[in-house]
Formats: structure tokens, sequence, C-alpha cells
């Protein structure tokens, strides 16, 4: 351009003419509000093949699914020939529309038809509330042609389905499809979709369930305008006519409103949430907590939970969070996968594996069941009996506490807890001296979530240690997972574990027992021709029963309960839980079995009646796979070699009787509170024959003293009479039917015989209890006794 003209151009009425211009430029451009639509959606959760499971209704009381990226090839088509059919010609407004309107509008005298396109109805649902008149309209010109140079045609068509209005709190096509038909809009037939194409054009008008006439004559009217233009065809359109049109709307699904809940608060509200839940093993999973409901809630047990994980991908396959009912009184409502409960008895297996793995226990060691009291702290069975000596394996499948207890003692409370931090269980957070040896028996809280998830992991290692290069991997330690789009990687491998695939491999082995006569539960019920290895919890007061179950393709994690915390009366893991477990596996395919890790074992010389490694004493061997670290476990310590007279009928020794003509046999030989209760569970126990008359016992081998041990310290409280109350004190002789003579501070209390027990009272002040049997064998304990100033 040439100065002089330019110096022309630059005048002021030029500058204004400009700057006007780009001004309404500027405003035109940012003339459409980011977003379109800024509306609340609701909260939508799919299966893994995308069958909707739940929905919560949105923030404002409509239910919007949320926007989709595309629609079905039959409602485009029936969209644009009922409502825009030059719809992909027009800039946003077409003028031909406008002026057929105009005139329609004029011959009729009111207004029968607007001419508005698709778009310009998109953009007059995005501004709600405005006015009809005609500077509104001029607006929504504008705004329409603004959107065609921001978004593509697909878009549109998309946005528009997703947010028009379908009649009362239904909005978008999604929505419309589930709420009407009860399935996605992708599966309507073409008079189910010529029915939703119709709606929006009217949806208070014509609301399914009402105005039946006006809504089936639309409908008729677009079908024969689609198979006028070949569409479809004559025989199509003349059955999709013959449908019957939808009545009130139906209830969406809620087969998983507890993990939907979930969701949200994990920042997923407003979304559709795609989960590795399957479809058909929820729906199974929710039955059967049903059923089982309808029988638990007699006893006033109203609620349960189930978790069902693959284990190769450690994502949720079921998550039934709580039994069905709508009484928030019963707690329904609460999410009992994700609650924090007291443990009962389901932590044990991780310590029977850890001592395995930290060469403390062999599989089948003897483990002391014995009353117990450990500073003050009395564990009992729940069934109150006890069997003096059994093996590890038993007592962990029959869920024996005073074993647990005395194993917690020995491996340490302060390394146990934090084994279990570094597992997963989260909630367990508080000090090991605020757990106490109580942490194996329900002390500590977990949650059904942590519990499952851990399971998985120790399923996932064993076998990838057994199907890959004997390698490990931290990689597969992690929590389950409800997302679709979850998946972990290997990357660190390495040659150690803090578990072990042998020690795993050992517990799931006694696991797997099914005959567990615990409760007076007939255990054998649940034999079926698939292993599962299993175990049952019930913390104090009958207040939580678990049961949890793992195979290498399942984990099934279970509780019952109340909500409130309320204990009941035969509320336990086997006769409430455990059922419910047993069926949600066979409900599942058939499952396998894990491979034995034999690069984590080796093969060793163990004893047949301890369960420890053999020594020269133990008259009956084993070899048997067990963990590589049980090499380094010590030796059997209750077989001995006893010294017999020739008639092989009497104990003998140096002092009494010819070396040369005694003879030697190895015996189990127990302490002797775990041998007077270990030969009366096991009548082909053979216990040491007496000693000849003329030799005598060397040491205290025969008489143990249960309660009080030594040194301690007793609490006597008095009764409403002011009287001190009695002490039952419990001692022990290996030899049956022999005779104990009690004194306490050189005072005789009278003798027993056979059963050991005597009621004593005892002042306030140290005191000494001594012991004599029959045979002149003495035992002596030291006790202080503490009055209550009451």
């Amino acid at each position: 351009m040439k100065p002089q003209a330019l110096k022309s151009y630059l005048k002021l009425p030029n500058l204004i003419k400009f700057g006007s211009f780009l001004v309404l430029l500027i405003w035109f451009w940012l003339s459409l509000p980011q977003p379109i639509f800024n509306t609340p959606y609701s909260s939508l959760l799919f299966d893994r093949n995308n069958h909707l499971l739940a929905a919560q209704i949105a923030p404002d009381e409509q239910w919007r699914f949320p926007a989709s990226d595309s629609i079905p090839y039959k409602y485009e088509q029936a969209l644009l020939y009922f409502e825009d059919q030059y719809f992909y010609y027009h800039p946003g407004v077409n003028p031909l529309s406008i002026g057929r309107a105009l005139a329609q509008n004029i011959s009729a005298n009111h207004i029968v038809s607007g001419g508005s396109t698709i778009t310009q109805q998109l953009i007059r649902m995005s501004r709600d509330g405005k006015q009809r008149n005609l500077y509104q309209k001029l607006i929504e010109f504008v705004l329409s042609v603004r959107l065609e140079l921001s978004f593509s045609k697909k878009e549109i068509l998309n946005l528009y389905a997703s947010h028009a209005p379908f009649g009362g709190n239904v909005v978008g096509l999604e929505t419309a499809s589930w709420r009407y038909y009860g399935r996605s809009s992708s599966k309507l037939s073409w008079g189910e979709t010529a029915t939703l194409a119709v709606l929006p054009n009217s949806p208070s008008l014509i609301y399914p369930g009402k105005n039946h006439e006006i809504l089936l004559a639309k409908r008729n009217r677009l079908l024969d305008k689609l198979a006028k233009n070949d569409i479809i065809d004559s025989l199509t359109c003349e059955l999709a006519k013959a449908e019957e049109l939808p009545q009130k709307p139906k209830a969406l699904p809620q087969l998983a409103p507890h993990l939907l809940t979930r969701a949200i608060n994990d920042g997923q509200q407003g979304k559709s949430i795609q989960t590795s839940l399957d479809i058909n093993i929820q729906e199974s999973c929710n039955r059967i907590i049903e059923q089982h409901y309808l029988r638990l809630r007699e006893n006033q047990i109203q609620n349960a939970a189930a978790l069902i994980i693959d284990v190769k991908s450690g994502k949720v396959l079921a998550y039934v969070g709580n039994t069905p009912g709508a009484d928030i009184n019963s707690g329904h409502q609460v999410d009992l996968i994700s609650c924090n409960r007291s443990s009962g008895s389901i932590l044990k297996p991780f310590l029977y594996s850890l001592m395995i793995k930290e060469s403390e226990l062999l599989p089948h060691t003897l483990l002391a069941d014995i009353p117990t009291q450990i500073s003050g702290y009395a564990p009992k069975n729940f069934n109150k009996k006890h069997d003096g000596a059994v093996k590890a394996s038993d007592a962990l499948a029959r869920s024996l506490n005073i074993p647990a207890v005395l194993m917690l003692q020995k491996y340490g409370v302060d390394k146990f807890r934090n084994k279990l931090r570094e597992l997963g269980f989260t909630s367990i957070n508080r000090s090991a001296d605020n757990y106490g040896l109580s942490l194996i028996l329900g002390g500590a809280e977990v949650s059904l979530w942590d519990l499952g998830s851990i399971y998985a992991s120790l399923s996932r290692m064993l076998q990838f240690y057994t199907d890959g290069s004997s390698e490990y991997s931290s990689d597969l330690y992690f929590p389950a997972s409800y997302k679709s789009s979850f998946a972990y990687t290997i990357q660190n491998k390495s040659f150690n574990d803090m578990m072990g695939a042998a020690p795993v491999y050992h517990t799931f082995e006694a696991l797997n027992e099914m005959d567990r006569p615990i409760d007076g539960v007939n255990w054998s019920q649940y034999n079926s021709s698939r292993k599962i290895a299993w175990k049952t919890g019930t913390s104090f007061g009958h207040r939580d029963a678990w049961s949890v179950g793992v195979t290498p393709e399942y984990v099934v994690a279970v509780w019952v309960g109340n909500a409130d915390g309320e204990g009941r009366p035969g509320l336990t893991g086997g006769a409430t839980a455990a059922p419910v477990l047993f069926d949600i596996f066979k409900s599942l395919p058939t499952s396998t079995w894990f491979n034995k890790p034999y690069d984590d074992m080796l093969k060793v010389a163990v004893c047949k009646k301890s369960g420890y490694k053999a020594s020269f004493n133990c008259s009956e061997i084993d070899s048997l796979d067990i963990a590589i670290p049980g090499e380094r476990t010590d030796v059997c310590p209750y077989c001995k070699q006893i010294n017999l007279d020739k008639t092989g009928q009497y104990r003998v020794n140096a002092d009494c009787y010819r070396v040369s003509d005694m003879i030697q046999k190895s015996y189990l030989v127990l302490p002797p509170a775990m041998e007077w209760y270990y030969q009366r569970k096991n009548p082909l126990y053979q216990s040491r024959p007496p000693y000849l008359e003329a030799c005598m016992s060397q040491g205290n081998e025969n008489i143990d003293i249960i309660y009080p041990k030594n040194n301690t310290r007793l609490f006597i409280p008095k009764n409403f009479g002011g009287l001190l109350e009695r002490s039952i004190f419990q001692a022990a002789h290996s030899i049956p039917g022999a005779t104990i003579y009690w004194h306490i501070d050189n005072e005789y209390l009278g003798s027993t015989n056979d059963v050991h027990e005597k009621e004593v009272l005892a002042g306030f002040g140290k005191h000494t209890l001594t012991l004599i049997d029959d045979k002149g064998e003495v035992l002596t304990r030291r006790f202080e006794v503490v009055m209550s100033e009451k």
C-alpha cells in the first residue's frame, strides 16, 4: 500500500470501523460458552463388558448419563429424518427450514413449526432458562454458526443426544434407553429407537405412560418416513409399528451399589466407570448373599459381604458390600468390604508361614496346647479343651488359640506386626505394645479388602515362582483393583521373598485340610473335588465372622455380622461365613491346585512323632520336602532313649541296675503338663514305664505345675461378703493315677489323684507352693498374692 493510501485508510472513521469489526469478531469467537453444558452427571458403574451394574442420580436430581462419544446408527438416522434431514449440509442454521416454518406459522396464524436445526436446538438446551423471543433467537443463530466452526457434525450429534430431554428427570439418549427399555441404546430395535427420536420434540406432552396416541402417531410417521427413504424396508417398518410403547421408567440396575459409592469417594463422581467386575459372577454372588441373609436374619444377623478376586490379574470379579435392604437401621448401606473389623483368628496363617520362613517351625512340629497364662493373659481355645501337644499344621487348620499365642510369643509381637504392615494390612497401625499377644486372636482390625488382596498376592507369588525361573518379585504384592484398565508389570526380580514359596505352599496345604471338628460344625459337608485353602475367624463376643479361601485362580473373602457391632450367639466363621464361601466357590469355574515349589524345598529326615528334624533317638522317620530354612530348625527334643530292665517293663538306671542287662527303647517324652493332656486325646500314646522299685527318678521329670507359674503375682479380689475369693491351682503328672500331695508354706492342703486341681485360699504376701508325688518327686513354685483394696 502506498504511503498516501495508508494515511487515508488510517483516518478515524476507518479505524472505528476496523475496531468495531475486530471487537465483533472477538465477541463472535468468544461467544460460545466453555464447556457447552455445565451440568452435573449421574455416576455409572459398568462391568468389564460394558454391562451397567449400578447408577447414582446426578446432584441436581436428574438422571443424566455422562456424554457419549458416539451414537448408534439407528438413532442417528431416526433423529435426522425427524428433526433435521439436511443436518450435514447446513452451517448450523438452515434458511430454507426457517422460511418454510415462517410460511406455515403465518398460514396457521399461530406457531406450528420453529424451523430449528439440531445445532440450534442444542444451543437452546445449553442456554436453559432463556426467554423464547426474537432477540434470543438471533443469539441462537449466531451461536449455532459459531458451534459448527469448533465441533464436527458427529460431535454435535453426540452432544445433542446426551443432553436432550426425554421426559420427567430423564436426560440424554443413553439414560432414556435404560430408563424406558432397560438396556443400552445400541441394542434397541427400530421401533424403540424411533420412539426415543421423537421424544425430545415435546417431552412434557408425550411422556411415556400417558398421551400414548400422540406418541404412537409421531413414532409411526417417522417409521413411514424412514421406509420411504429406504432406511428400513417395509417389513421392518410394519414390525416396528407393532411394537408396544414404553410405560413408566424402569429402575436402573443396582447390582454393585457399594462399589459405586466407593468409586465416587475415589473421585469418580459424574463419570462412567468401567470396572473389572463380571456381571454374571456379580449377580451369582448377590443371589448367594441374599439367600444366606434370609437364613441369618432369623438370628438377627443383618449384614454380610463378599469379595471375589482374580488372582492372576489382581482384579475384582465381584463386590458385594452388604446384604440387600433399605432399612438404614440395619446398616445395609454400609460398605463392609472397606470397613475395619476385629480380625479374630484370620491372621494365624501368616504367623505360621513366617515362622516356617524364619527357621522357627516345620509344618508338623508339635506345639504345646495346655492351660496357659502369660503375664496375666490367659488365652482359651474356642472349644475350651486342650490337646496337650498338637501338630502345627493341625493347630492352624483347627484354629487353636493357645498354640497360636505361644507361637507369637516366640516369634515376637513387634516383628509380626511389622510383617503384617509390609504385607499390606493398612489398618494395623498401632504399636506392638498396644496389641500385645491378642494381636493373633482378634486384637487388631482388618478389612475384607486388605485380606482378599493379600491372599491373592501370596497365591500370585507362589505361582510366579513355580511357573517361572524360581524367582520372586515384589511387584506381585499389591492391593486388588476394581478398575478394568489396571495392569501390573514385573520389573524387580530377586531370589528372596518376605514370605517364600515353600512356606506359603505349606500354609495352603494346611488350610486345605477339611476335617475340622470345631464348634460342632460338620466340616465334611464342604468336601468337594476341588482343593481350596481356607480359613475362618471369629472375633471376641461373636461380633465378626470371617472366612477366606484361595486357589490358583480365585480368592473369595466373606464377612458376616452386624454393622453396628452387635454380637449374636452362633455367629462364628465356621457356622455363618464358611457356608457362604463354599457356595460362592461352587458357582465359580472349577479351579486347580498349586504346584509344589521344589526349588524352594529340600528333603530332610523328619521325626514322625514330633514333626521336628529327626535325631538319633527318633525311631520313626519320614523323608519330607520342607522349606529350605527348615534345615536350620532344632532336632527333635522329645524322642529319648529310655533304659529298661531286661523284661522291658520298668525303667532303670546305672545306680540300680547292671548296664549289660539293660535294653534301650525310644519313647516320645513330652513335658508332664503336655503329656497329661496328650495321652487323654491319644489312646495309642505309649508313656514310659514306671521305675523299677529299687530305682529312683532322677530330677523332676514327672510333675509340672500349670498354674501358677513361678514368681507370678496373683490378684485375688474379695467377694460380696468381703472375704477373699479362692483360686484354682493346676498341676499335671505324666503317670496316670499318680497321687500328688499339695503344700503351701509347709502347710498340707490335701492330695489329688489323676485330675490335679486344688482350690486354694492364700493370704496377702509371698508364698511357696510345694508338690510331692507318691514316688517322692518334689516340685516347688513361688508366687505372690495382691489383694483388692475394695
